[in-house]
């Protein structure tokens, strides 16, 4: 064999957890079809994994210049982009470079855009580059049209979207600017790359990955969930194994939920990085107090829980707790809805699993999400704010937890997430669009030959 022919894939996810995961299932189904592939995070989040890494998807280190606090050691957000950006760019070259003396030498990069620099770094070496985009095509689609300066209401192919439904960067002007020009930023290099991925599955945006074909080569690689899931074919793929939080709820969850009536409990969490007003957590609280619930509140948040509330909780009947194995909780049979903000790794997860949703967004891309899973998908409904406050109140809360779960809507929204999760097992089973696509990229990193480098010592 020629040295560099068999191909070696390095993948580097922007570091946090809702990038992490999905690049990482992404890197164990290519080692699934034989592909050599790594994962670079960067030091920080590396000393900070609490589970056992997969040993199927080595890991390597790069630098964001925050090696012992990561983000959190920034003064802000931009302050930590920018650095992130200087010294990633020279740990990453360092990385492929030490590679190159190798038997089998990094021959693709696979990137988050989020990391638009990641690029310049691979054709510096020669690389095959691929971004992979961690979240909708819709979503992606009307970023790609900011970018451009062309977005305007309503989209051309997606004109039931409304202001509401736009990703919050745009919506709210102003806020969070130095997200908003880093998600802009995606788009500054990726139509040059010689793929672009996305964490969806055909059937689920036929529309939207035709519009995003028209200014990328698209291809459809999710959803990115851990194959005893869905398709079964890769035996030790069982969960994400690859977490920053503390799992020590994870068998006490499972225990408690397998004590409980079929379709009977609420599922409600927000992710890692949700921030709930104490208002808002208050009238969640004593909106669910009439349910039997599981509820993942964050330590960071659980001081915003009124007063006495945690006293209430009758552990026979709900459950309040730190960190929850969201896959085990979604796929046990007494889930009967998901209370979620609507991120995307969350929302694929309940979609993959048929779990009906009560849609919470709170920013980003979230109401965007929220949109599809009551209006496109219908598979849950979408909670209204307070026109005053802005705050979601209890009854409100209360009201579209019962539509879902035993509701006139019920019945549909049941039959629709089936459906999608039929589709999403099809998409990444053997001969499904998903399967397909990794398996041609797999084929095809093989075949190519590293290109000639700008920067080869």
């Amino acid at each position: 064999m020629e040295r560099g022919e068999r191909g070696h894939v390095l993948a580097v996810p922007y570091p946090s957890q809702g990038h992490i995961t999905p690049i990482h299932q992404f890197c164990k189904r290519l080692v699934s079809k034989g592909m050599k592939t790594s994962l670079a995070l960067t030091n920080f989040i590396h000393s900070s994994i609490k589970s056992d890494p997969s040993p199927f998807v080595p890991l390597e280190t790069i630098s964001d210049g925050y090696d012992s606090g990561g983000f959190m050691a920034a003064e802000n957000i931009h302050d930590y982009l920018h650095r992130l950006r200087s010294v990633g760019t020279e740990t990453l070259a360092q990385l492929i470079r030490k590679h190159q003396s190798s038997d089998n030498p990094i021959t693709c990069l696979v990137y988050d855009p989020f990391l638009p620099w990641a690029f310049e770094v691979g054709r510096e070496f020669g690389l095959t580059v691929a971004p992979f985009f961690t979240q909708s095509c819709a979503v992606n689609y009307v970023y790609y049209l900011a970018h451009q300066g062309k977005l305007r209401l309503p989209i051309d192919g997606l004109s039931f979207l409304e202001q509401q439904d736009i990703p919050s960067f745009i919506s709210v002007p102003g806020s969070y600017p130095a997200y908003f020009e880093m998600v802009l930023h995606q788009f500054s290099n990726f139509h040059k790359a010689d793929f672009v991925l996305f964490n969806v599955f055909q059937k689920l945006e036929v529309e939207e990955t035709e519009l995003m074909s028209k200014v990328c080569p698209v291809m459809t690689v999710g959803p990115t969930v851990p194959s005893m899931y869905l398709d079964r074919r890769i035996e030790t793929d069982n969960n994400y194994d690859l977490m920053l939080f503390d799992m020590k709820d994870s068998e006490f969850c499972t225990e408690w939920l397998n004590e409980k009536p079929q379709g009977s409990v609420v599922y409600v969490a927000f992710g890692s990085m949700a921030d709930l007003s104490r208002a808002q957590m208050e009238e969640l609280a004593w909106s669910l107090s009439n349910f039997s619930f599981l509820w993942v509140v964050r330590g960071s948040e659980e001081a915003k829980l009124p007063s006495g509330f945690l006293q209430t909780v009758d552990r026979d009947k709900s459950l309040v707790v730190k960190w929850s194995p969201q896959l085990e909780v979604l796929s046990n049979r007494a889930i009967g809805c998901f209370v979620t903000h609507c991120g995307w790794n969350s929302t694929m997860e309940a979609l993959s699993l048929g779990v009906p949703l009560v849609a919470m967004p709170q920013w980003t891309d979230q109401p965007t999400n929220a949109k599809y899973i009551e209006d496109v998908w219908k598979v849950g409904v979408r909670v209204k704010e307070d026109e005053e406050s802005g705050i979601v109140r209890r009854e409100e809360i209360e009201f579209c937890i019962r539509q879902v779960m035993e509701g006139e809507k019920s019945r549909e929204v049941k039959e629709n997430a089936k459906k999608w999760r039929d589709l999403a097992m099809e998409a990444v089973g053997e001969g499904g669009t998903s399967d397909v696509n990794i398996q041609t990229l797999v084929s095809m990193v093989k075949s190519l030959k590293q290109k000639p480098s700008l920067q080869a010592s």
